[in-house]
């Protein structure tokens, strides 16, 4: 996936005037945000299911090589084929060279945002092989030839009736007159173009939720079935997953599992929890002949020790997007790659630089609520504020916004002068917005009144009416 993230201001001046996007994104609070409140509010021990969690994970990632190294050795005792890949280009490779070991035309896939971040689709088509999204979501958008706009509802920018167009545009075969107007009718439509993809396709690759280091097994959560019918059916699975994705124990994933779906979809539980360790035995009714385990770095160990640690415990549930002003404002794509929202904020410039990124730190109200609801308690809005200083140390910054950074620091530092000036603007402001109460346009603040009016300001200043507090006090 080529990265537009330094045309986010574009993107998003795009996606605000995309009304099937607003219209779409209406789905978020309904689908999400409520949903999740309601599942963490009826478990009394949330809060400390969070806060294990989050120990879980950190305790991980400062043991993240003892940890792998034993996950390795568990997954080869099973039969397990583990490659260690730094790069994307690694990844994409070792990959390619399986499939092509057996010949593969197709190869089914499940959701995996590892698979987007290395460009796995593009890159077997281009080598013969024919990928084929087999998560409801993913399948749409392969359809539209987008990218997915969200981590777990990739198609949550689509409307049902432009579901419905590409449907019958795409499934030519089908009547003309068939009902689509349900979303049920929908899903069956897909479900019988899919059946047999998972039939014939020779490998099965999926993304893998966690990778457990006790057992040597990968674990995919998902609310479909087509997670499992793509590692069992075809001769080959191929998991391919990021080095944080291990855990030390079962019992470990059994604390972290019971935060991710409340959190994700609002679900105590979601549909599938599937667990996979090695390829079929001899006496096992289904199941791989190989089973491949890719393990990607791609910038994340040197993640390690820096104040982008934390941003490692992020286990993929979403929460963070579905309750970000931003997020809802603009969608997925305006954030130009593979990680949106307050997450993809900090990750993008991690993995992709943030020469490249460095406007997403910039796309936040901080607000806190994306720390507020993160199951793993990731301070999000602290590391976007780190990847802004280290925009502003290399000079990244238009000169304007710096030349304004700078002379507002000057009288940040200067009370007496900074109260003054300030006192000073609110009443000419004030009298120059007297009669409409608010400002259609203002001088180096386009970028608010382009959308909306600027209040014209009312009575005393911030710190007038705090000295009044502290005498009356």
């Amino acid at each position: 996936m080529q990265a537009t993230s330094r045309n986010f201001k574009d993107n998003a001046h795009r996606a605000l005037e995309d009304a099937n996007l607003q219209k779409a994104m209406g789905f978020v609070r309904t689908g999400f945000i409520d949903k999740r409140k309601a599942a963490a509010d009826a478990l009394p021990e949330f809060e400390a299911l969070r806060d294990a969690a989050r120990d879980i994970k950190n305790h991980t990632l400062a043991n993240l090589d003892r940890y792998l190294e034993r996950y390795e050795a568990k997954a080869t005792e099973t039969g397990a084929q583990v490659h260690w890949c730094t790069t994307a280009e690694d990844a994409r490779e070792t990959i390619l060279e399986i499939c092509r070991s057996v010949g593969a035309r197709t190869a089914t896939k499940g959701k995996s945002m590892i698979a987007e971040e290395i460009g796995l689709n593009d890159f077997l088509e281009r080598n013969g092989i024919t990928p084929i999204e087999t998560d409801l979501g993913e399948y749409i958008i392969q359809l539209r030839k987008e990218p997915p706009s969200h981590i777990i509802a990739p198609a949550v920018h689509v409307t049902q009736d432009q579901v419905e167009a590409d449907f019958r545009s795409h499934h030519k075969a089908l009547p003309a007159d068939r009902s689509l107007a349900e979303p049920q009718q929908l899903v069956a439509e897909a479900r019988e173009m899919l059946r047999q993809k998972y039939l014939d396709a020779d490998v099965g690759i999926t993304g893998a939720n966690f990778l457990v280091a006790e057992t040597g097994t990968s674990v995919i959560v998902t609310n479909e079935g087509n997670g499992d019918l793509t590692q069992i059916l075809p001769k080959i699975h191929i998991v391919i997953a990021s080095i944080e994705k291990v855990i030390p124990t079962l019992e470990d994933l059994g604390v972290i599992l019971r935060v991710l779906a409340r959190s994700a979809t609002g679900q105590e539980m979601s549909a599938y929890t599937t667990l996979s360790t090695g390829p079929k035995r001899p006496d096992d009714p289904d199941g791989p002949e190989q089973y491949h385990v890719v393990i990607l770095d791609n910038g994340r160990s040197a993640m390690l020790g820096t104040e982008y640690q934390e941003m490692l415990r992020c286990i993929r549930c979403g929460a963070c997007m579905n309750h970000c002003p931003v997020y809802h404002a603009v969608g997925g794509h305006a954030y130009g790659w593979v990680y949106v929202g307050p997450m993809g904020a900090v990750l993008t410039p991690s993995l992709i630089g943030v020469d490249q990124a460095g406007h997403l730190p910039n796309a936040s109200t901080f607000c806190g609520r994306c720390e507020s609801v993160c199951p793993m308690r990731i301070p999000l809005p602290k590391m976007m504020r780190h990847w802004r200083e280290r925009e502003f140390e290399r000079h990244l910054n238009p000169p304007a916004w710096r030349w304004g950074l700078k002379a507002w620091a000057f009288l940040a530092r200067r009370p007496r002068l900074y109260q003054a000036l300030t006192g000073l603007q609110v009443r000419l402001m004030g009298l120059a917005g007297r009669r409409r109460g608010r400002f259609a346009s203002l001088p180096l603040a386009g970028g608010w009144t382009e959308h909306r009016d600027f209040p014209a300001p009312q009575g005393r200043t911030f710190q007038q009416l705090w000295a009044e507090r502290k005498r009356a006090a």
